[in-house]
C-alpha cells in the first residue's frame, strides 16, 4: 500500500500543481466569458479532490485520523464538479446563459449528498464499508442515487461539448479530438470501477487531471474558449442564404436550416448522401447534375468560386456559388452557397410588365399638378383680351358715332385708328402667350409612344419649362434664377417633351426640398462644358440622406413616402440615357442643399 499511495502522492501533487498553473491561467485572462468562469469551477472541483486525496494519503501517517474522513472534504469536490461539467457544457453550447431559479434545483441532490456522507455514521446509507480499493468497498443505498444523478449531468455535460464541438469546427478537427479525449479518460475508468475492477480512490481525481490537460491545450494552443459555436448556428441558420457544405467524396457533410426550407426537405434527407444522386432523386432542381459537377471540378482545380443562376420546379430562382474549401493548399471540400433572388426576378418581371403604364402614369401625375396653374396662366390672358374687346368696341361706337359728325377732323379719325391698332397688338401678344402654354401643354400630353427626336434651342426648351412651372413656383414662393452661362440659340437634339418634364421634375423635387419654406432660391444654370450642354437645377434645402443618394438612379426610390412613386428620377435617368446618350448626376449634403446636372452631349 505504501508503494501505491506514494505513486498515487506524486500523480495527485503533480496533478495539483498543473490544476493551480490552469486555475491562475484562467484567472489573469482579461474580458473572461461565462464559459472562463464555468471553467475555473470545473477546475475548482479537481483541485478540492486532488488537496482532499493528498491529505489523506498524508495525514492518517502523522496523525491516527481515519482515510474516510478526508473524503468527507473530497466529495465537497466531487459531488459539485458534475454540476461545473455541465454549465461548462451549457455555455460552451449557449455561448452566454442567463442564471435561472430552476438551476438551483441542480445543488439539491449534492447538498443532499454531502449531508448524507457526513452524518454516514450515524445510517450507513452512503458507505456500509470505506475501503482504499474499491473492489473492498461496500457501498450503501443511496450512493446509487448519488452516482446516477453525477453520470447524468457529466453525460450531459459532455454531450454539449462534443456536439456543438464537432458542430462547429468537426469530429475530427484537433479541437474537438482533445475535448473527446478529455471527457473519456476519467469516463471510462469509472465506469470501469463500476463493474468490479479493482482501482484506488485516488484514480478518480488523476483522471480528471487529465481531463484538465486535454482541456488547457484546446484551450491555450488552439483558442478552445473563444470558439462560440452556438452562437455560430445561431447565425448561419438564420441567413437568408442557404448553404452545403460536401466533403472530397461530394457527401453532403453540413447545411444550415434555410437550405432544408429552401427545398423542402428533411435534415435526414440529406445527411451523409451523395450530392449528386440526391439532385437526380429531389426532382426539385431542373439543372442536371453534370453541370453541377462541372462546376464543382473547377472549383476545385482552380480555387475560385463560380456561380449561375438557378431555378427549380417550384418557380424559385437562386444564383448559385461554389467554392472549393482549401487548408494549406490541400482540398478539404466543397462550400455551395444558394441566394434567393425569386423575389428579385418576380419584381424585374413586375416593373417590365408595367413600366409603360408606370411610366405613363408618372406622366399624367405630372400634368394634374401643371393644370391648377395652367388655368392661373390662362386666367390672366384671357382677362386681358376680353378687356381689350370691350375696349375696342367702344372704340368702334365712337368712330360710328363720328362720321357724320362736322365737328370731327380728319386727325381724330387717325388717333381713333391708332387706339384700335394698339388694343389689337396687345390682344396678339396676349394670344401668342396662351398659344405657347396650349403647345407646351399638348406636348406634356402626348403619349410615350407619339415621341419623336426633334431639334430645339435652349431659348424653346426655358420658355416652356417657363410657362410650366410658373404657378407652381408663384404658389410655392419660391423664385426660379435662370443663368444662361452659354448661347440660348444653341440647337438640341432629342425630344424636348421628355426633357421639359425631367426639368420641371427636378424644379419641383428641389421646391419640395425646402419643406414649405418660402422666399426660397432654386438656381437653373445652363452652361456648355466641352462638348456638352450642362443643365443643373441647384437648391438649398435639406438635401439627400447618403443611403438614398447611392440607390436614387438604380431604382425606384422616393424620399416623399406616399407622395411619391420613386419613378421620377428613376425614368428621368432612364430617358436621358436612352433618348439623349447623356447622363444625370448629382451632388448633394444633407441640410446643405442638392444639385442636379442633366448632360447633354451637342
Amino acid at each position: 500500500m505504501d508503494l501505491v499511495g506514494n505513486t498515487a502522492l506524486i500523480a495527485l501533487s503533480i496533478s495539483t500543481l498543473l490544476l493551480i498553473a490552469l486555475l491562475v491561467l484562467n484567472i489573469k485572462t482579461k474580458k473572461k466569458k461565462q464559459i472562463n468562469y464555468s471553467f475555473m469551477a470545473f477546475i475548482s472541483c479537481l483541485l478540492i479532490c486532488c488537496i482532499g486525496q493528498i491529505l489523506s494519503i498524508i495525514c492518517p501517517r502523522f496523525f491516527d485520523v481515519e482515510p474516510v474522513y478526508f473524503d468527507y472534504f473530497v466529495y465537497i469536490g466531487t459531488c459539485f464538479l458534475p454540476i461545473a461539467m455541465f454549465f461548462f457544457g451549457l455555455t460552451f453550447a449557449k455561448t452566454k446563459i442567463k442564471f435561472k431559479k430552476k438551476y438551483l434545483l441542480l445543488f439539491v441532490i449534492p447538498v443532499i449528498s454531502l449531508l448524507v456522507l457526513w452524518t454516514n455514521d450515524f445510517h450507513h446509507l452512503f458507505y456500509v464499508k470505506y475501503a482504499v480499493l474499491n473492489k473492498d468497498t461496500v457501498f450503501g443505498s443511496y450512493f446509487t442515487i448519488h452516482s446516477l444523478y453525477t453520470y447524468i449531468l457529466i453525460f450531459v455535460g459532455i454531450f454539449y461539448l462534443i456536439r456543438y464541438s464537432t458542430k462547429n469546427s468537426g469530429f475530427f478537427s484537433k479541437q474537438s479530438l482533445l475535448l473527446i479525449i478529455g471527457t473519456l479518460i476519467p469516463l471510462i475508468i469509472n465506469i470501469v470501477g463500476l463493474f468490479g475492477v479493482s482501482m484506488s480512490i485516488y484514480i478518480t481525481p488523476i483522471s480528471f487531471t487529465f481531463t484538465a490537460i486535454f482541456y488547457s491545450l484546446a484551450i491555450f494552443k488552439y483558442n478552445f474558449l473563444n470558439v462560440s459555436p452556438i452562437a455560430l448556428q445561431t447565425v448561419v441558420n438564420k441567413m437568408s442564404d442557404g448553404y452545403i457544405v460536401l466533403d472530397v467524396n461530394n457527401t453532403v457533410i453540413d447545411f444550415n436550416h434555410t437550405f432544408l426550407t429552401m427545398i423542402n426537405v428533411k435534415d435526414s434527407d440529406l445527411r451523409g448522401k451523395d450530392f449528386f444522386e440526391l439532385l437526380n432523386t429531389t426532382k426539385l432542381i431542373t439543372i442536371e447534375a453534370d453541370h453541377f459537377r462541372e462546376f464543382i471540378i473547377k472549383a476545385k482545380e482552380n480555387n475560385k468560386t463560380y456561380s449561375f443562376e438557378l431555378n427549380t420546379k417550384n418557380n424559385k430562382y437562386f444564383n448559385v456559388e461554389i467554392s472549393s474549401i482549401t487548408n494549406n493548399s490541400s482540398i478539404l471540400g466543397t462550400l455551395i452557397l444558394f441566394k434567393d433572388i425569386t423575389q428579385h426576378i418576380n419584381d424585374l418581371k413586375t416593373i417590365g410588365e408595367k413600366q409603360e403604364t408606370l411610366m405613363e402614369k408618372e406622366r399624367l401625375a405630372s400634368l394634374g399638378q401643371l393644370i391648377g396653374g395652367i388655368a392661373h396662366n390662362l386666367k390672366t390672358p384671357i382677362m386681358s383680351v376680353s378687356g381689350a374687346s370691350e375696349a375696342l368696341k367702344d372704340l368702334v361706337d365712337e368712330y360710328d358715332s363720328s362720321i357724320d359728325d362736322p365737328q370731327v377732323t380728319h386727325q381724330d379719325h387717325h388717333d381713333i385708328a391708332k387706339d384700335m391698332y394698339s388694343w389689337i397688338e396687345k390682344i396678339k401678344t396676349h394670344i401668342e402667350y396662351m398659344s405657347d402654354i396650349i403647345t407646351a401643354v399638348k406636348g406634356q400630353a402626348v403619349t410615350l409612344s407619339n415621341e419623336e427626336d426633334v431639334s430645339f434651342t435652349v431659348e424653346e426648351l426655358l420658355k416652356r419649362v417657363n410657362i410650366l412651372m410658373k404657378h407652381e413656383l408663384k404658389n410655392a414662393i419660391i423664385y426660379l434664377n435662370i443663368k444662361m452661362k452659354t448661347d440660348e440659340k444653341t440647337i438640341i437634339k432629342g425630344d424636348v417633351n421628355s426633357l421639359v418634364q425631367i426639368i420641371n421634375n427636378m424644379i419641383s423635387n428641389s421646391i419640395q426640398a425646402y419643406n414649405g419654406k418660402t422666399e426660397q432660391n432654386i438656381d437653373l444654370i445652363v452652361e456648355k462644358k466641352e462638348n456638352d450642354l450642362v443643365i443643373s437645377i441647384k437648391d438649398y434645402g435639406c438635401g439627400i440622406p447618403e443611403k438614398v443618394k447611392e440607390k436614387l438612379f438604380k431604382e425606384m426610390i422616393t424620399t416623399k413616402g406616399k407622395n411619391g412613386t420613386g419613378l421620377g428620377l428613376y425614368m428621368s435617368y432612364s430617358t436621358i440615357r436612352a433618348h439623349f446618350n447623356g447622363n444625370i448626376t448629382v451632388e448633394s449634403e444633407e441640410g446643405k442643399g442638392c444639385t442636379f446636372s442633366i448632360i447633354l452631349p451637342l
